[in-house]
């Protein structure tokens, strides 16, 4: 046994005087003599609450895991003393939270009893503390590593208390047929656990070295402090002891009592989630998800196991809590951001809506230019793509898919694409379309922490989900052999599924608000979203594009951007996909869009600008025939990225009777402004240089306002459309996505209305993270990307007018602008793309830095030439200015001039 005792002073980050020593009566412990007590360490900033004269709003418990300690919570318990100190929480309309962060027995700077103790133990020795403490309610329970176990123990049994829950990664459940994490495997092999976690540190420390970006010596050396021997390390290993990795260890039953128990825990809860935890990974935040599918999700991509070290975990949880979790004196609810759509009953139509219609038609539905067998396209009728969605639904039902559940499509566009999407849309699954374009690294991340159920794919896809990782149960688009099936964990394939299907009965059909499909940003500025869309919400996208466009039945659609040709069933067109490599489409050609459209006798064509550039590039090979089916196209469009007058003029004349149009929009709102050619041209002579991008006007019920930059760059100015004024571009459609997957706090960021009002006020709205202005005919300017503000002592420039201004000289074929510095003082840093085209990187020579100098009408500091500007692999377009800032400021430090 060994006393409990305070801290030494001082430990980084933690602050001395919230520290405190209570003494327990173990009555609750089995055997134990009545007249005993157990001593306990605890952080608690109650008393200097009381200083403050403030009453909290109620509790947050903190339990750690192992092998930390109260000292994990230092953070939270600071920020939380500090909100009530400085006002902050009344001012964000919240009260302050008293915070009690304990060690657990045998643990941190607590007793220790010399016991072995199990989780059932540890749940009872909590709340032994809490009523010694005459905690009262509301409290929030806070759990981290297996201290979320413990604390979710406590919660489910003090309802009466309960306001909410709050997990950092942990686990309450591991599968019989999945093993447990290999560091936990390693640490419990019983020649090894004593040695490992309690003889030496070699457990404490590999949990240290899990931090991202690494600890510092100082805050190792804090959660080190109560650990410095191996006496004090005996909890360590009895921690790691109680893991009940089978039905016949002690903790078991416990372990499946809490949860169990979670399904009917209805609290607010929050899960702030570190993805690369080699522990606790997204394996385990989708089990506590499938218990508890009210909470609030938010993954930080990169963070891992010490979540508390590697994101400010704290102002995020008491930023949930001021939301989420209301004051005693307002039991009001408070609505999800999200997750909420209202949908017109008179105008739904469901995504299958013509495949019903059309079921019995032999008109084309659907070409495929490159089939996987044969060389002559594939032309599916309505009749046979409507049966084979119908089996093939009917099919995964008979699996066992069943509404709600995920279902990766691992399948490039074409037949069996867009059969297997419609399929799964029509029984209720969630499609998670992760295309192919966001690159390995990006698509394993996306596919990773959506958590599918069920991955489809053809063998290539299937080959990378096995070899990767990647979850959900495989069905193949084609059979496979027997042996390759095993190997690669296929257990059904579309021909399979399709004749479990044949006498089937398809279920009812999935309700408006009923999330049905998970799409993905194009990770251009940061990881990639995951942004989820309603059946009501892909609905209201097809009715837009119908009636912006006239896109309906009879209309031929050529679509070189997947999103879009997958859209086609649900316009009643006949979409065809050009013969192309859709992860570049710069591999487009000319030819391949004119034979695309000879095939589909296609009206409407829609290509990225990407793709529009190899377009221009390889028409000379086009024939008489080829011009001839391109002159009957009536509209073009090309979107995804910025598209130059010159360039969208050079496509125009390649289709001379086409309309040549080129939208605005994103991931979570396909269709929110339009312009046409003539339109740009006209805005041309009006704007000598122009500082964006003119986009147009609102389309498709679309709302465009602008929340004006403060002098520093940020957007706080109330949302409105005067002309002029610079700022984050807001808006509002129908056709808006419904919130991001898994990213509550990115949710609540982009939806933050500042103070729309009027009949705008009841719209759902959307911060795009796109800065830009109106003017004043109501047109959209898109200056460039809030993250890609540059910050000078001389205020805030944003990208796209410096780049615009600098590609006006002869020998730019492309620029960027980035900041250079420390924000508030950067330097505005010109890098391009020369022609002819440089062979390495340097510095611009002193005539060409001097005619960009003088086209740009801010300071220039430098001018630097690249062979190739970094840009996006889905749209091969998109600059990444952020990587390239960081780039130039080690060019600029005298670092080697490596390409970017």
């Amino acid at each position: 046994m060994q006393s409990a005792r305070l801290p030494p002073v001082p430990l980084d980050g933690l602050d001395e005087r919230f520290s405190r020593l209570v003494d327990v009566p173990r009555e609750a412990e089995s055997g134990a003599a009545p007249d005993r007590v157990s001593t306990w360490h605890i952080l608690d900033n109650g008393d200097r609450l009381a200083e403050l004269g403030v009453k909290p709003a109620g509790t947050i418990l903190c339990v750690h895991g192992n092998p930390t300690w109260s000292y994990l919570w230092r953070r939270l318990v600071s920020a939380a003393t500090e909100m009530a100190a400085t006002g902050a929480g009344s001012a964000a309309g919240t009260e302050a939270w008293r915070v009690i962060a304990v060690d657990q027995l045998e643990m941190g700077f607590s007793e220790r009893t010399g016991r072995t103790r199990t989780l059932a133990d540890r749940v009872l020795d909590l709340s032994g503390l809490t009523d010694e403490l005459q905690l009262a309610g509301p409290v929030v329970t806070f759990g981290h590593d297996w201290g979320g176990v413990v604390s979710l123990g406590w919660a489910l049994a003090h309802p009466e208390l309960l306001a909410g829950v709050m997990l950092l990664n942990t686990a309450v459940h591991q599968p019989a047929d999945t093993a447990i994490p290999a560091p936990l495997r390693l640490a419990l092999n019983p020649a090894l656990l004593k040695a490992s976690t309690v003889t030496s540190p070699a457990f404490l420390e590999t949990t240290l070295a899990l931090a991202h970006p690494p600890l510092t010596r100082a805050v190792k050396d804090g959660y080190r402090a109560p650990y410095r021997s191996a006496a004090r390390r005996g909890g360590i290993g009895g921690f790691v002891a109680d893991i009940p990795v089978g039905p016949e260890h002690e903790s078991h039953a416990a372990l499946e009592k809490i949860a169990g128990g979670l399904r009917e825990l209805t609290v607010p809860s929050l899960f702030l989630w570190g993805p690369s935890d080699p522990i606790f990974g997204d394996r385990y935040l989708d089990d506590l998800i499938d218990r508890m599918p009210h909470a609030d999700v938010h993954r930080f991509e990169g963070a891992g196991h010490l979540i508390a070290e590697d994101v400010d975990y704290a102002q995020a949880a008491l930023g949930w809590l001021a939301s989420r979790v209301q004051p005693r004196s307002d039991p009001a609810e408070v609505a999800a951001p999200g997750q909420t759509t209202s949908v017109t009953s008179a105008e739904y139509r469901p995504l299958w809506h013509f495949l019903d219609e059309l079921e019995d038609s032999v008109e084309t539905a659907l070409i495929e230019m490159r089939p996987a067998t044969g060389a002559r396209p594939l032309q599916v009728s309505w009749q046979l793509l409507s049966r084979r969605v119908r089996e093939i639904a009917a099919g995964l039902v008979r699996i066992g898919v069943r509404p709600g559940d995920r279902v990766s499509l691992l399948v490039p566009p074409g037949a069996d694409l867009t059969a297997v999407l419609y399929a799964c849309v029509r029984v209720g699954a969630i499609v998670v379309v992760a295309d192919a374009g966001l690159g390995l690294k990006g698509l394993s991340r996306a596919v990773r922490g959506a958590q599918a159920d069920y991955v489809i794919g053809r063998l290539p896809g299937l080959t990378a989900a096995r070899a990767l990782g990647w979850p959900g149960r495989a069905i193949s688009t084609a059979r496979l052999p027997a042996a390759v099936a095993r190997t690669l964990g296929v257990s059904w394939s579309l021909g399979e599924l399709a004749r479990l299907g044949q006498d089937t009965p398809l279920p009812p059909e999935p309700r408006p608000t009923q999330a049905a499909a998970l799409l993905f940003t194009s990770g251009s500025t940061g990881p990639a979203k995951g942004v989820v869309y309603t059946h009501g919400q892909l609905a209201a996208v097809a009715r837009a594009l119908s009636r912006q466009y006239g896109v309906g039945p009879g209309t031929g659609l050529v679509a070189g951007f997947a999103p879009f040709a997958l859209l086609g069933p649900a316009l009643g067109t006949t979409s065809v996909t050009p013969d192309m490599d859709v992860t570049a489409p710069a591999t487009l050609t000319a030819t391949a869009v004119a034979d695309a459209v000879r095939v589909a006798r296609a009206s409407v064509v829609f290509l990225s600008p990407a793709a529009l550039v190899n377009v221009d590039a390889t028409k000379a090979a086009l024939t008489d025939s080829d011009r001839e089916a391109l002159a009957g196209v009536r509209i073009f469009l090309s979107a995804g990225a910025p598209v130059s007058e010159h360039l969208l003029a050079r496509a125009a004349a390649l289709m001379p009777n086409a309309q040549a149009h080129t939208p605005y929009g994103m991931t979570e709102g396909l269709l929110l402004t339009d312009i046409d050619l003539d339109e740009i041209r006209q805005t041309v002579p009006v704007v000598g240089t122009p500082s964006g991008v003119c986009v147009g006007r609102p389309a498709a019920g679309s709302r465009v306002l602008v929340s004006a930059l403060d002098d520093v760059g940020d957007a706080v100015g109330s949302p409105s459309d005067t002309p002029d004024v610079t700022g984050e571009i807001v808006v509002s459609a129908p056709h808006i996505k419904d919130h991001y997957d898994r990213l509550y706090l990115t949710d609540r960021q982009a939806l933050r209305g500042t103070g729309v009002t009027g009949a705008d006020g009841a719209r759902r709205w959307h911060r795009t993270g796109d800065v830009g202005h109106l003017d004043d005919v109501g047109r959209l300017w898109v200056e460039g990307r809030m993250v890609h503000l540059i910050r000078t002592p001389a205020g805030v420039i944003t990208p796209v007018g410096p780049e615009l201004q600098s590609e006006r000289v002869s020998r730019v074929a492309r620029a960027a602008a980035v900041g250079v510095g420390p924000a508030g003082t950067q330097q505005l840093v010109i890098v391009v793309e020369t022609s002819p085209a440089s062979r390495r990187v340097r510095l611009a020579e002193h005539t060409l830095a001097a005619e960009v100098r003088a086209a740009v009408d801010a300071p220039v500091a430098a001018v630097i030439v690249v062979p190739r500007l970094p840009t996006d692999i889905r749209h091969n377009s998109k600059i990444d200015r952020a990587g390239l800032a960081d780039w130039a400021t080690g060019i600029l430090s005298g670092g080697r001039m490596g390409k970017p």
